[in-house]
């Protein structure tokens, strides 16, 4: 398929077909990494990005791992004492 460059701002932008998206599962917002490879526009939609459960990551904290307080100085506005 045959795609024309558009200017958008100063840079120049390329319309993804939507057909071409529902094949690689990417919507607007998607991120995609893009270089030149061998002279050619190589555009790879990225793993989307991994999620967490607090409840999960809370379980984690052991005696082992726990770090103490950390130093960020005086209270600048209504934070906690």
């Amino acid at each position: 398929m045959h795609l024309q460059l558009a200017r958008w701002g100063n840079s120049l932008a390329l319309r993804i077909p939507t057909a071409y998206a529902k094949d690689l599962g990417i919507a607007e917002g998607a991120g995609v990494d893009a270089r030149v490879e061998d002279g050619k526009l190589v555009i790879t939609p990225l793993a989307d990005p991994p999620t967490y459960d607090l409840d999960e990551l809370l379980a984690g904290i052991t005696d082992d791992n726990i770090h103490g307080e950390v130093p960020t100085g005086k209270a600048v506005g209504n934070e906690f004492p």
